[in-house]
């Protein structure tokens, strides 16, 4: 089954053997992709509503997965099962649904080996929830698909240490390895900002000036973080000449 770049990311995380829950599974191809690739010995894949189940629940079986691969209605997490997975993917929604998620399922935190998450938005307070409760940072990638950035990142129980405001936006581990499709990110964040900034700094009064300072400390981020990952000679940025 062909994957888009940001599903391959997400299924390249998950280690052979290991017994997987798709929250928000929609058509069903991260768990029949990990099943066929002899990643997953067992999957639930998991949505809110029906229209998607039935979608993967058809797919599963054109593949003949049935055997191997569960279909659940449910909220987020709860409707699984103690003991029932060592692995949760939750991906292609906002920062916020992820948290809660996360939160709901807090009787899984000590059996879970690994969560899977790819958030949408808000990467920010999903990270400061991570670091506020107990999870570490084990790895994260980054792709750009079709103009979007995706960030996908595997949590474990775990401390980390404090993170900084640049940290918590974009990634202490896609930083320090220096990735270059951040380096891409950001950079084109810098130049969006920079352009918004020239515009408000012509206008007036205290709204304006407001906005002007949260860019300005923006900024100082993005450039603090490109400090770290470096030189950015060769990267292809759309629209830079």
């Amino acid at each position: 089954m062909k994957l888009s770049k940001r599903l391959e990311t997400v299924v390249s995380f998950v280690e052979t053997g290991s017994r997987v829950a798709d929250v928000g599974t929609d058509h069903g191809y991260v768990p029949i992709a990990l099943a066929e690739r002899g990643i997953a010995v067992h999957g639930v894949a998991m949505d809110v509503r029906e229209g998607p189940l039935a979608r993967a629940r058809e797919h599963i079986r054109r593949h003949g997965l049935e055997d191997v691969i569960e279909v659940r209605l449910g909220d987020g997490v709860k409707e699984l099962k103690d003991g029932e997975a060592d692995t949760v993917i939750v991906a292609g929604m906002g920062g916020e649904l992820v948290i809660h998620i996360l939160e709901d399922g807090k009787r899984l935190w000590g059996e879970i080996k690994h969560w899977i998450l790819s958030p949408q938005s808000e990467l920010d307070k999903v990270r400061k929830f991570l670091e506020d409760n107990g999870f570490l940072i084990e790895r994260e990638d980054m792709v750009q698909e079709e103009g979007k950035y995706y960030t996908v990142m595997r949590v474990i129980p775990g401390r980390m240490e404090p993170m900084e405001p640049w940290e918590l936006l974009y990634g202490p581990c896609l930083v320090r390895q220096k990735h270059p499709v951040l380096g891409e990110f950001l950079v084109r964040e810098q130049n969006t900002l920079e352009e918004i900034l020239k515009g408000i700094n012509r206008q007036e009064g205290e709204k304006a000036k407001d906005r002007a300072s949260k860019l300005r400390q923006k900024l100082v981020w993005i450039r603090r973080a490109l400090e770290i990952v470096g030189n950015l000679e060769g990267y292809n940025i759309e629209g830079e000449g």
